[in-house]
């Protein structure tokens, strides 16, 4: 019988893992790990698998595919996406736009809107079957492609009731940048809000401000605007892999910072997505910032797309409070860890 359960995600911010039972088959949707310390994929999660499906590339929901590697399984994912998987991966790409079938069911995948190569997918079963991954419809970086119905969605729902436009995040985060003295550190992941976050910079306060390191880079160097970037040392801003700063140049900058006194003095770290423990505890001391830069749908947008979808039912995944949606009028109703069919 055709079912879908979420075996990690919810509840939690990541690793990211449905089942899907489909055609006589198994497909697992996303393996991830994290994005806090600790959170890893489980084996025994593959139990029964036929095939993998990954929807980006960002660790909480692609770091554990080392796994479906050992297991032989063929990984389902988008060129981009792919570039991320281990060696020995038996890679079956999927278009960032199109449809693929797979286990009797048409597939059909499109931009996320939230990272290079990323996807949602809708499989055409039941009354339709929609998975997010992590989505949103505010970047100006990335495209997002409306999907077609379904009756049961499975939604990044990662900023619970948080209803913020970006507009007025980016507002915020620039109140701060003007009023911080000297040189400002801000950790992305490369193929995430990196491109975004440094052209906003260059545009706002010129390319000799803006330092975006090896990692990073690749995402606007052909862009105009990427000419004449400033050095490490020259930069007032530097745009930095990873997330976290726990390790890559984010960290180097920011422990040569932290071992030089620097920190809450001339030099600060202004953290913009999910912060696990390493940067919570320097966000704990001077020199250490928050300000949301939205790569996730806020409420409003969760709304709309359950109306788009005219979805009867979806589950709030990523959410590490769930039951919040059962006291909101979402116009569809909520499931959590229960197996159901779509």
């Amino acid at each position: 019988m055709d079912s879908v359960k979420i075996l990690s995600g919810m509840g939690v911010k990541g690793p990211a893992c449905i089942r899907l039972d489909v055609g006589g088959m198994r497909l697992i949707l996303d393996c991830g790990t994290g994005p806090d310390e600790g959170a890893d994929f489980d084996p025994a999660w593959l139990a029964g698998a036929d095939a993998v499906l990954i929807t980006h590339d960002h660790v909480d929901h692609i770091g554990g595919a080392r796994h479906a590697v050992a297991a032989g399984l063929p990984i389902h994912a988008t060129r981009q996406t792919a570039a991320l998987l281990p060696a020995g991966a038996d890679l079956r790409l999927l278009p960032e736009r199109g449809v693929t079938r797979i286990a009797g069911v048409d597939l059909t995948t499109g931009r996320n809107g939230h990272a290079a190569g990323g996807v949602w997918m809708h499989f055409d079963m039941g009354e339709g079957l929609f998975y997010s991954g992590d989505w949103s419809e505010e970047s100006d970086w990335f495209a997002f492609d409306p999907p077609p119905p379904a009756g049961t969605a499975i939604l990044d729902c990662s900023y619970g009731g948080f209803d913020v436009a970006q507009s007025d995040c980016i507002a915020d985060l620039d109140d701060l940048l003007e009023v911080l003295p000297g040189q400002v550190l801000l950790p992305v992941p490369p193929s995430g809000r990196a491109a975004e976050l440094a052209l906003r910079l260059i545009r706002r306060h010129g390319p000799g401000s803006v330092m975006v390191d090896d990692a990073c880079l690749p995402a606007i160097a052909h862009l105009p605007e990427a000419r004449g970037l400033a050095s490490a040392t020259e930069a007032r801003f530097l745009v930095c892999d990873t997330p976290n700063a726990e390790a890559g140049a984010a960290w180097r900058h920011l422990r040569a910072w932290r071992d030089a006194g620097r920190l809450g003095q001339d030099a600060h770290v202004v953290f913009t997505g999910h912060m696990n423990a390493h940067a919570r505890g320097f966000c704990d001391r001077p020199g250490g910032h928050f300000r949301r830069w939205n790569v996730h749908p806020p409420l409003r947008d969760q709304r709309r797309m359950l109306e788009r979808l005219a979805a009867r039912r979806f589950a709030p995944a990523f959410c590490p409070d769930p039951e919040i949606y059962l006291a909101l009028d979402m116009g569809a109703q909520v499931f959590m860890h229960q197996e159901v069919t779509p």
